[in-house]
């Protein structure tokens, strides 16, 4: 009952943008926490079974590999910051609904909030991009120097399926930062209107 009174003596404009906040917020930090374990499982698989005594994958002395999923580490954590600003923008919406207009954010608290969680989602897309860029590299030197014939090819040179599993991490983290990236810019689109 006193959630209804609430809501009614909030202006229509604010409740508007304070569910713009709600949804997108709540849909930003769902699409980057479920790319953001997917990347977490599938980096964590590749590293563990790379580093297998019985695989012959060369990754572990392989510095363009190695730089590349260091890379999709960072891209990983600033994802981890990227879920927690999704979250924020649940709390700013909640924060707008309230009947007291002293305890409403303010546009000009709002607009650098978005900014920041812009900023770590684009960082953390560069540095994603960075580390893919690493891997393939690293993967496409490889694939170039393999001999042509499996008879007398050297298992340690050979590109296996289990690369693809980090190449497979740095495109659902860059997934995750694009969904961040265009949450942020909508909010900003319908909070300047």
């Amino acid at each position: 009952m006193a959630n209804k009174s609430d809501s009614s003596s909030v202006p229509a404009a604010i409740r508007q943008i304070a569910g713009n906040f709600r949804i997108a917020g709540w849909t930003s930090f769902w699409l980057q926490l479920v790319l953001g374990v997917i990347s977490i499982v599938v980096l964590l698989l590749f590293i563990v079974f790379s580093r297998s005594p019985n695989t012959n994958n060369p990754n572990s002395g392989n510095p363009g590999t190695s730089f590349g999923v260091f890379l999709a580490i960072c891209g990983i954590v600033s994802l981890g910051i990227g879920v927690y600003m999704g979250f924020r923008y649940v709390r700013i919406g909640r924060q707008l609904q309230s009947s007291n207009p002293s305890m409403r954010p303010r546009k000009a608290e709002t607009i650098p909030i978005l900014r920041m969680g812009l900023i770590i989602n684009l960082v953390g897309m560069l540095l994603t991009i960075l580390g893919a860029w690493a891997i393939v590299g690293s993967l496409a030197a490889r694939s170039i120097s393999q001999v042509q014939t499996a008879i007398y090819a050297d298992p340690s040179r050979l590109i296996s399926s289990l690369d693809i599993l980090a190449v497979q991490a740095n495109i659902n983290t860059i997934a995750g930062h694009f969904a961040g990236i265009i949450v942020a810019l909508w909010l900003i689109d319908r909070i300047s209107r």
